[in-house]
């Protein structure tokens, strides 16, 4: 059974991850770097301004300790699991279309990518209902979890349990956050 889901994860990655057009691998590569997230945090933070006034450090502060806990959570998954990359399992590195010769590291279970992303996207959206935020919010996360696999850096699994976790640690620290009687107030609508 395990073998059938590995082979259906290698079938997956190969088909996104083959999907490769010259124009497009200059975008993915930008979409899986640091610089595509500027915009969105800037836009984070205006909205937690333009709604929470001189509280809006409140939700800030939430999201950055929900990108620290994603983050270092991923890192040591990755390095007590080792499970290879794409990019650095043998079986299947001759397959892999890269792109400017990136790799990534070694291990990839799972994507930290996909967790901080979702994670950021899912706690601010608690704070921020508003379509045209969640629209933003969740095609950004998706944009970047989907250029992890196109950049074959990451199996499908890989994103997908990032998503999870990332979705998972954003919900319970919207909860533990809410279970302060004054939050409650100011963020429940």
């Amino acid at each position: 059974m395990i073998q059938i889901l590995e082979n259906i994860d290698q079938d997956l990655l190969l088909f996104f991850n083959g999907a490769n057009f010259k124009c497009l691998d200059s975008l993915m590569f930008f979409i899986s770097s640091k610089l595509f997230w500027i915009p969105v945090i800037f836009y984070g933070v205006f909205m937690f301004v333009k709604k929470f006034k001189k509280k809006f450090w409140i939700p800030l502060l939430a999201c950055v300790f929900c990108f620290i806990i994603t983050d270092q959570s991923s890192h040591i998954i990755k390095e007590n699991v080792k499970r290879y990359r794409p990019t650095h399992n043998t079986e299947l590195a001759q397959d892999v279309h890269v792109v400017n010769n990136y790799r990534g590291g070694q291990f990839g279970f799972f994507s930290g990518h996909a967790s901080n992303s979702f994670g950021f996207a899912f706690l601010s959206l608690c704070f921020i209902k508003r379509k045209s935020y969640s629209y933003i919010l969740l095609v950004w996360a998706i944009l970047v979890s989907y250029s992890r696999i196109y950049l074959g850096v990451h199996y499908p699994s890989d994103v997908f349990v990032g998503f999870v976790f990332g979705v998972f640690i954003a919900y319970v620290l919207w909860k533990l956050l809410i279970l302060i009687p004054y939050n409650r107030k100011l963020f429940v609508e």
